[in-house]
């Protein structure tokens, strides 16, 4: 697809700007979550909540991580740009998957809370917080240094 040589740094940028907004969405959500799960099915707090995580979801995340894969897969189908030998590439993708696994249960629990059906406590996504943030740190590493 050596056409899209030409169009490789245009590309590159905005794989980047996809998966700064994807990032900040599944950083945030979870932090929402914590806050939510405070309290009280029906309050107005939560009502408020409910509004802001979903437009979160589906306004920013969504979009972004459709950004991710679409600037990502043309990034790939790029000619010269990875080097299918390596393994980086895959333990990369794997991580990518993860986080995609993160999104979709992320979403899942954005419906409990829509629907007052959070059975889980604070702690427990505070927990969650984390892992998106371990796996874009081995993300970055696999990309930047490329290690094996």
């Amino acid at each position: 697809m050596s056409w899209l040589i030409p169009f490789y740094p245009w590309v590159k940028a905005l794989h980047i700007i996809s998966v700064i907004a994807w990032m900040a969405g599944l950083l945030y959500l979870p932090r929402l979550f914590v806050y939510h799960a405070a309290e009280p099915p029906g309050s107005p707090t939560g009502e408020t909540f409910k509004i802001m995580e979903r437009r979160l979801l589906h306004a920013i995340m969504d979009p972004a991580m459709g950004g991710v894969y679409i600037f990502g897969i043309l990034l790939a189908s790029t000619p010269g740009v990875v080097d299918w030998s390596s393994l980086w590439i895959y333990a990369k993708l794997v991580l990518v998957l993860g986080l995609t696994v993160a999104h979709y249960q992320m979403a899942r629990w954005c419906k409990d809370f829509a629907a007052d059906r959070n059975a889980r406590p604070q702690r427990f996504f505070r927990v969650v917080n984390e892992v998106p943030t371990l796996l874009m740190i081995f993300v970055v590493i696999l990309v930047v240094v490329k290690p094996f």
